[in-house]
């Protein structure tokens, strides 16, 4: 039987798999300890708005973290241990 933990995770991994930007986020994630939306978007051609809302979405279920959040522009994020625990899931089976 699953734990609450595990099963937060899951229910987690389904939510950031469910829309494209969320699963390309993660994965640009993987090469970055520390990252901004413009720095991703230049990556994945993508724009810096659907980097940005991405983020915004990562951030409010505590997947990522802002390090800047005094700024307006030009915010850096980290991973938190859930969106570590998620990025690890993801890996291998997502891409």
């Amino acid at each position: 039987m699953e734990n609450k933990n595990e099963k937060l995770i899951n229910e987690l991994l389904m939510w950031v798999i469910s829309v494209d930007r969320r699963l390309i986020l993660m994965e640009a994630m993987k090469s970055h300890t520390v990252f901004k939306a413009s720095d991703i978007a230049h990556e994945t051609n993508r724009s810096t708005q659907n980097i940005s809302r991405a983020l915004h979405e990562l951030e409010d279920k505590g997947l990522i973290e802002c390090l800047t959040p005094e700024k307006t522009t030009w915010k850096k994020f980290i991973l938190t241990d859930m969106g570590k625990e998620i990025l690890k899931k993801m890996d291998g089976t997502y891409f």
